[in-house]
């Protein structure tokens, strides 16, 4: 199993919490392989936990779809696919744009302002050739916006497809860091400029469009490297 940033749990209290709350973010960062095996002893060992807590943490996720359990009880991380890859970008359209929409209507100035440094922050990491960091820049600009969207059932949903989006948000990593050790720096910035400008003048169809054109970017670049 690879390597990952989960640390030592020693609130006992909430162990179950925390470590079912690292492994979903852990995951929803793809810090670890399309069909990586997930096993409780390696996690517990990482964790620093018996190994109860990790169960449990896996059963959640599980739940969540994401992680696969196989029929021997096995858990791994789910396997990648274009038709996968496909069906969860155009649920995340569907979603994070009604999100995007929706925050046209009630974002504040204020708001508008933390998420452009948040943007501006993304881009900078990308030219420094800081993949991972970029990556979750990224994920912090994008919940910003429908965290404010005034749903409380959007977030939700959308990020139980963040989660689900995770072992290709992996194979998105490894492109980039290759990309960018090669000396190419492709554009991963406009659309969230784009994005911003359009939510500053309430403009919510054109947010909307530039949010899924984003998600557009970034399904284009996996449907090159992804197996059918």
């Amino acid at each position: 199993m690879a390597k990952s940033d989960l640390t030592a749990i020693t609130n006992r209290p909430t162990v179950q919490d925390h470590v079912y709350g690292q492994l979903r973010q852990a995951l929803m960062w793809g810090q670890f392989e399309p069909g990586a095996l997930m096993t409780v002893k390696a996690l517990a060992d990482q964790f620093q936990t018996s190994p109860m807590p990790v169960r449990e943490a896996l059963r959640r996720l599980a739940a969540e779809c994401g992680l696969d359990v196989a029929r021997n009880g096995s858990v791994r991380v789910p396997p990648v696919s274009r038709r996968q890859l496909d069906d969860l970008c155009r649920a995340r359209k569907a979603l994070e744009g009604v999100a995007t929409e929706s925050a046209a209507a009630v974002i504040t100035q204020d708001l508008l302002d933390e998420a452009l440094s948040v943007a501006r922050e993304h881009e900078r990491l990308g030219r420094a050739g800081e993949v991972y960091a970029m990556l979750r820049k990224n994920q912090e600009f994008h919940f910003m916006i429908y965290e404010h969207s005034g749903s409380d059932v959007l977030p939700q949903l959308i990020e139980m497809l963040w989660l689900r989006f995770g072992p290709y948000m992996r194979m998105l990593s490894d492109l980039v860091k290759r990309q960018i050790d090669e000396g190419q720096l492709p554009d991963y910035s406009t659309q969230h400029y784009a994005i911003l400008d359009a939510l500053s003048g309430r403009r919510a169809t054109d947010a909307r469009a530039a949010m899924e054109r984003d998600i557009e970017a970034t399904q284009a670049f996996l449907q090159r490297i992804c197996p059918d």
